[in-house]
């Protein structure tokens, strides 16, 4: 009797191909695979609609200029092959990363892989991320800290780091000492209810999620400054939380167990920016 494996979803958009995941391969010979030589969005879709996907890609196209990656596909393209594969796999509430490397023709390879959006807990929102301050150092004055690139191992190693420790997250410093950015997120803090996070300056990733905090407090008139500062103002802080496309507003509770901030977020200017957050969240779906 023949057993019958079953046929896999196509989860993945390769050159122009929906196949499924395990069948996308990037060949050995390949720049993009041999050197790191790519750029990479992760994105949010909710309600079968992803979230700033115009500013992603034109995060990524500008990425794959400034690293010399030939990206020929155009934002409608690339929109088409994402509702194909949304629809195909049914996922209302999805990650999506969409990956362009430097192919073996100088030509780019895409990849855009499609997977069951998997939220944190709402009780890790209500209470905060745990901390720890990575020893690596970033880079301020390297072109691959404004850019998301697949070259990631400095952010996997200090994120690694943190989960071995018992933390949730790495806060990486830059080479003068400065506060740049968590391994997955940048970092906003607050004081005497003024918000802050680094400027573009001191190495962090120009997140969109960021902008979208910054853009909330200039609509609300709070205070909000990108200015540089370090380790001694964060644990004096009165809150600090973490952004990105996928996780919104995290709290964080402490910094190399060092408690910052109330022990109820309710009430909090990050309480206030998660709410507002979630909202355009909502109407942007």
């Amino acid at each position: 009797m023949k057993s019958h494996k079953p046929k896999l979803k196509p989860t993945t958009f390769f050159n122009g191909r929906l196949i499924p995941e395990g069948e996308a391969h990037i060949t050995a010979l390949s720049p993009g695979l041999l050197y790191g030589w790519g750029a990479f969005e992760t994105m949010r879709s909710f309600n079968n609609k992803i979230i700033y996907l115009d500013a992603h890609l034109k995060r990524i196209k500008e990425s794959c200029k400034l690293l010399k990656i030939n990206f020929n596909y155009t934002p409608e393209k690339i929109k088409k092959a994402l509702e194909q594969i949304l629809t195909l796999n049914s996922l209302n509430d999805a990650y999506v990363r969409l990956s362009v490397y430097n192919g073996s023709d100088n030509n780019a390879d895409i990849s855009i892989i499609v997977r069951k959006y998997k939220p944190f807990a709402q009780s890790k929102y209500k209470q905060g991320f745990s901390c720890m301050v990575s020893g690596l150092r970033q880079n301020e004055n390297s072109p691959l800290s404004k850019i998301k690139s697949t070259s990631y191992l400095f952010y996997q190693i200090a994120y690694l780091e943190a989960q071995a420790k018992g933390f949730d997250e790495a806060i990486i410093l830059n080479s003068a000492g400065c506060i740049c950015e968590a391994s997955r997120a940048n970092i906003f803090m607050a004081k005497n209810n003024k918000l802050f996070t680094p400027p573009l300056e001191c190495g962090c990733l120009e997140g969109l999620t960021r902008r979208v905090i910054l853009d909330l407090a200039s609509k609300n008139k709070i205070s909000a400054h990108e200015k540089s500062f370090g380790l001694q103002d964060l644990y004096e802080a009165d809150e600090i939380f973490l952004t990105n496309s996928l996780m919104g507003v995290m709290p964080v509770k402490s910094v190399e167990h060092i408690r910052i901030g109330p022990k109820k977020i309710k009430g909090s200017l990050t309480a206030f920016f998660a709410k507002q957050y979630n909202l355009l969240l909502r109407n942007a779906s």
